[in-house]
């Protein structure tokens, strides 16, 4: 998600942790050697927002909770093959961490897609980004992330054009409960990350987000999900929203400084926004665009904060 390391999702998480790279064979990165892993976050993101835009466009067919549940059943499918994770040897805690991981990113999922059903896309992934950072300002309790606070709210507030009187407001809040759980999916990524090997913790709760979802995809839509048109885009949702992206990020980690990953990441309102006008010709107003600027800003800011400090939020899985 919309994620390094962790599940997929619309976004990947704004905030990860300060933790040093695996150097390459050659030594030290440098600067030419980043290009790659670089070059490797931006494709990710890109593939996430496409990937959301193409969701949209698919929700007339299959509708949002529909969309959502094609997207989990497929990736949860190629990530139960690649992972093949093991079922025995873990504890009730375990399984009850894993529960809640998979509980959490089917309700960030669902709350994300029923907010771009209804505002632009740029204007979703603005609003669900200061989830993460949020729990980035709270993690790292220094007095100047209250000021990258409060040019996220600035931002906000200019995204609102002073009220938000031109957004459908069951949007927004959808929006900004994705972002709550999109900060509490980074802390159960971590703690899932903790207690199971490689990318099994993720693999299992994709398939406990995906069966809680299917009925609610049933409900909606019914057969239409069944129909080759639709199967294929939902497929195509799910390979260009959760399974490239994760594959591309997850390279990209093992040679890519994790507070780098961290500021690419806060690139995806723009990305989002770029997506959502070549896509579904949906335009930004200046004062949007400025109010996109500052949130990026923001996010960028504390995250720079927090790695100066040497605190880090819990990695993620």
């Amino acid at each position: 998600m919309n994620n390094p390391s962790a599940a997929p999702s619309p976004a990947a998480p704004v905030v990860v942790p300060a933790t040093d790279h695996v150097p390459t064979a050659g030594g030290g990165p440098g600067r030419r050697g980043a290009l790659g892993p670089v070059g490797l976050v931006l494709a990710g993101g890109i593939s996430v927002q496409f990937g959301g835009a193409l969701a949209v466009t698919l929700m007339p067919r299959a509708g949002a909770l529909g969309v959502v549940s094609l997207r989990l059943v497929v990736a949860a499918i190629v990530l139960l093959v690649v992972c093949r994770p093991r079922l025995r040897g873990h504890s009730r805690a375990d399984w009850g961490t894993v529960v809640v991981f998979g509980i959490t990113m089917a309700a960030m999922n669902g709350l994300f897609y029923q907010s771009v059903a209804r505002i632009p896309l740029g204007t979703a992934v603005t609003l669900e980004v200061l989830g993460p950072l949020a729990l980035s300002v709270v993690v790292s309790r220094r007095a100047l992330n209250l000021v990258w606070a409060a040019l996220a709210l600035g931002g906000v507030f200019l995204l609102g054009g002073g009220g938000f009187n031109g957004l459908d407001p069951v949007g927004i809040a959808f929006a900004l409960s994705a972002g709550a759980m999109w900060a509490a999916y980074i802390v159960f990524s971590a703690r899932t990350g903790r207690r199971f090997p490689q990318a099994d913790g993720l693999a299992l709760a994709m398939v406990v987000a995906a069966v809680l979802f299917v009925p609610l995809g049933i409900a909606e839509s019914g057969t239409k999900l069944l129909g080759p048109t639709t199967l294929a885009l939902g497929a195509a949702v799910a390979v260009l929203s959760s399974v490239l992206p994760y594959t591309l990020e997850l390279l990209a980690l093992r040679r890519l400084p994790a507070p780098t990953f961290a500021i690419l990441m806060s690139l995806e309102p723009a990305v989002a926004a770029t997506a959502g006008f070549l896509v579904l010709h949906q335009s930004l107003s200046v004062l949007e665009s400025l109010a996109i600027a500052l949130v990026i800003a923001a996010s960028m800011g504390a995250v720079r904060t927090q790695v100066g400090r040497g605190k880090a939020l819990p990695p993620d899985a």
